[in-house]
């Protein structure tokens, strides 16, 4: 009930500090993925895409914490800052990504009203940042030459990294937080 009714008072100070302070974290985490995400290229068949998932996790981990209105885009925007000032691969198209992978979670949190937090729904906030990323890797010409089964698996394989990371792994892992008392 009390969540209830702090959900409906918009963001405080404090929620936004907390929600920097924890962009500020998956910042540096994202601009540490990126070697790693090159590392599983040689495998071959999309496998980086299993690990992309990661850059999605700032936005479900926040609203998970926070869990109020604006939490996901504002976090994901945030550490999508913090990965561009770090020297992030991709320069500003970073903020670009963060921006619009930050909108597609918020999107599907504001189609539960902010009121449903299991599992699924961090899986479909999930979803919806992939299937962002994806218009913004098109848009870019990053994937516009891919065959239709390669584009497929590509599609599928970031999904599937998604909802593992930035859905099974934020949800369980906020989980584990909450146990914690904090």
């Amino acid at each position: 009930m009390a969540q209830k009714e702090a959900s409906k008072q918009g963001l405080k100070l404090t929620d936004i500090l907390i929600t920097i302070v924890i962009s500020a974290v998956f910042g540096v985490v994202y601009r540490v993925w990126g070697p790693i995400y090159d590392l599983l290229k040689p495998l071959g068949l999309h496998a980086e895409q299993l690990s992309y998932g990661m850059w999605f996790m700032a936005a479900t981990f926040a609203f998970l914490v926070i869990r109020k209105p604006g939490v996901a885009l504002l976090a994901e925007l945030a550490a999508a800052t913090i990965e561009a000032l770090y020297g992030g691969t991709w320069g500003v198209a970073t903020l670009v990504f963060g921006l619009l992978q930050g909108l597609g979670a918020e999107l599907i949190f504001a189609a539960f009203r902010y009121r449903r937090f299991h599992v699924g729904v961090t899986i479909l906030a999930a979803f919806a940042s992939a299937i962002m990323s994806i218009f913004v890797d098109t848009y870019y010409g990053y994937i516009d030459q891919l065959s239709f089964w390669n584009y497929v698996l590509f599609i599928s394989l970031r999904l599937l990294g998604s909802a593992l990371i930035a859905g099974v792994f934020a949800y369980y892992l906020t989980s584990a937080l909450s146990r914690t008392g904090v």
